[in-house]
């Protein structure tokens, strides 16, 4: 079982030596996937669906930016600072989202989110509005490992991070802490008979989401060196929830799967079709829910359990 669940992580190191070209976008592809981690403990876990995200990742983005913009530039203490930051802004919205109920919930989150874009927008001074945070220049890691233009040190920071964060949520969904907010998705009016404190719990997952986006959004923003509107768009936490569904929901390994599926088909997609690269996409998730419930990871277990009776 252990060498099972080690092969995805040698995998994804070992893309360091076969795809030293694509650093970047293999970058990319471990902060989506923190990302949708973080979505997946609210969604997939909670049941809590949420449109406003990104609000947390443009938090981390902005804050572990204008740390470094600032003249702090320690990568670790900057997500430190950007999961604190994406925390209490969660602790401050979740009272809002939890009282609203599901669908007014669902609206409350979006437009916390649009709510936060505009005020980026407009705090050009501070944020650099539509043209982006510029002059983010981080120290190297440990005062050894530069960030370099081929993304070879931000690939290995940034899987490092996802490796950490990742066993972290295994472990909280392995709780009892874990076992109650199942308990909750299955049956919220229920679960307090079975001493199940329900908003204490929707609470804290909430606030735990947030600070997991936010670090998601720090990396972006170290690793780029740059931070822009698009951290707090609709449009990432559209892509969220894309993943979720892609790689299939209440599982982390499924959150993995589909950062990589959808972070690949987008790169692979856009480039052969710049425009119509949505409607590919599009196709590609209509077949997949056709095919069966799950995501891609229901239908590689259901793969295997057809292998097994054979």
């Amino acid at each position: 079982m252990i060498l099972l669940h080690a092969i995805p992580w040698a995998g994804a190191l070992a893309g360091y030596w076969l795809f030293p070209e694509q650093l970047p976008l293999l970058s990319a592809i471990a902060i989506a996937a923190l990302f949708a981690v973080s979505l997946d403990l609210i969604v997939g876990y909670a049941g809590l669906v949420t449109l406003g995200q990104a609000a947390f990742f443009g938090a981390g983005a902005y804050t572990a930016g204008i740390l470094a913009q600032q003249g702090w530039g320690e990568p670790f203490s900057g997500l430190l600072a950007a999961a604190a930051v994406a925390a209490l802004l969660g602790l401050i919205s979740a009272p809002l989202v939890l009282r609203a109920g599901e669908l007014a919930g669902l609206m409350v989150t979006l437009g916390l989110g649009l709510m936060l874009y505009e005020a980026a927008n407009k705090a050009a001074a501070i944020t650099g509005g539509a043209d982006g945070l510029q002059g983010v220049e981080m120290w190297p890691i440990f005062g050894l490992y530069r960030f370099d233009l081929w993304g070879r040190t931000a690939y290995l920071y940034s899987l490092a991070v996802l490796f950490v964060l990742f066993m972290l949520a295994r472990l909280l969904v392995a709780s009892p802490f874990g076992w109650s907010l199942r308990a909750i998705r299955g049956n919220a009016r229920r679960a307090p008979a079975l001493g199940v404190p329900v908003k204490a719990r929707l609470t804290a997952a909430y606030v735990i989401a947030a600070a997991y986006a936010g670090v998601a959004g720090g990396l972006l923003a170290q690793t780029t060196s740059f931070a822009s509107l698009d951290a707090l768009s609709f449009q990432r936490s559209a892509d969220g929830l894309l993943m979720l569904v892609l790689g299939g929901l209440g599982s982390l390994y499924g959150a993995l799967l589909g950062a990589v599926a959808f972070t690949v088909a987008h790169h692979a997609l856009s480039e052969a079709s710049p425009v119509f690269w949505q409607f590919w996409l599009g196709i590609a998730l209509v077949a997949l829910a056709l095919a069966g419930q799950g995501g891609l990871l229901g239908l590689a277990r259901a793969a295997i359990a057809r292998l097994r009776r054979r």
